[in-house]
């Protein structure tokens, strides 16, 4: 799957986020390992968002609200 990634680099190196997934982000010293990193943040944050309804039962839900 193809996702969007937001990259801003600084004096310390590189800050990533995943633009669909919230709270998906990662860092690291070169462009290449925070580009790496956040492909892993990615693959944890799916398989972690599967466990979900396991973990606490039928209680979970999505919503979208508007402010």
């Amino acid at each position: 799957m193809n996702y969007s990634i937001t990259l801003v680099e600084s004096e310390e190196g590189f800050a990533v986020w995943c633009d669909e997934l919230p709270g998906c982000c990662t860092q690291g010293a070169t462009r290449a390992e925070a580009l790496e990193n956040i492909r892993e943040a990615i693959r944890e944050y799916l398989a972690a968002r599967e466990e979900l309804p396991g973990r606490f039962g039928t209680n979970v839900s999505h919503e979208v609200v508007t402010v």
